[in-house]
């Protein structure tokens, strides 16, 4: 109650432009902002970084390294909750059709975090689509630094889990990697190829090894219980490095 009486209060001396843009944020987290700045900081790109009196340019770069490993924490834990008798492999398929970048960057958009970004224009002619899934991650970082690990926990599952995603669908829905890296290298006229590697062994079970080549340079190592799996996985990994390369 202290906190939230020392932050009512501190909000009284904003500008109007603070205020609106404390309202947007407490109505996308679905919590009471404490430390303004952080969230001012998520929205930051580094296009538009301002220098700070130590003389460092600040963006949301920092605040989106550290969201993206709360956010694939939480979502792996809350997966492992969820799916009991689930192997590691259907875990992984699923974290990864929650928190790819193409997820996150119409997530961004729903929840109207898009509209409170702040970017250079005259270096980006249209805003590059990872900027918005950038952003998401680095205001999860802020709702980490500003409420803790249990409040941002319960932002992710409430506001971003249960509130955008249907795990049935998700479950459902079967994405072919490799047949979208594919088409995407015809288009580009470039060669591809997937390439097996050594076969790791353990007690329990077999392990197979993909890596995928595109005009002779390697890219993405993927992994799973069967050539098939792993030449998914390796494509999958692929075509997000590929995306962020691109939005660049």
């Amino acid at each position: 109650m202290l906190f939230r009486n020392l932050a009512s209060l501190r909000h009284l001396s904003l500008s109007k432009e603070d205020r609106v843009f404390l309202n947007a944020i407490q109505s996308i987290t679905g919590q009471l902002v404490y430390n303004i700045g952080l969230y001012k900081l998520a929205v930051n790109h580094s296009s538009a970084a301002v220098v700070n009196f130590h003389g460092i340019k600040e963006s949301n770069e920092r605040l989106e390294y550290l969201g993206d490993a709360v956010l694939g924490m939480v979502v792996a834990d809350y997966l492992f909750t969820q799916f009991p008798f689930k192997d590691e492999g259907f875990l992984t398929e699923i974290r990864s059709k929650i928190v790819n970048r193409e997820s996150l960057n119409l997530l961004s958009r729903k929840i109207g975090l898009n509209q409170l970004i702040k970017y250079h224009k005259n270096q980006y002619a249209v805003m590059p689509k990872s900027i918005f899934g950038d952003s998401l991650e680095a205001l999860i970082g802020a709702v980490y630094r500003d409420k803790g690990f249990s409040k941002c926990r319960k932002f992710i599952i409430e506001k971003i889990i249960l509130a955008h995603y249907d795990l049935d669908e998700l479950i459902h829905t079967t994405t072919n990697h490799k047949s979208k890296l594919i088409e995407w290298a015809q288009k580009e006229n470039k060669q591809i190829s997937f390439k097996a590697l050594d076969l790791n062994e353990s007690i329990k079970k077999k392990q197979f090894t993909t890596q995928v080549v595109i005009d002779e340079q390697v890219y993405e190592i993927g992994y799973g219980l069967s050539k098939k799996k792993a030449a998914q996985d390796a494509a999958r990994r692929t075509l997000e490095v590929l995306e962020e390369q691109i939005d660049e």
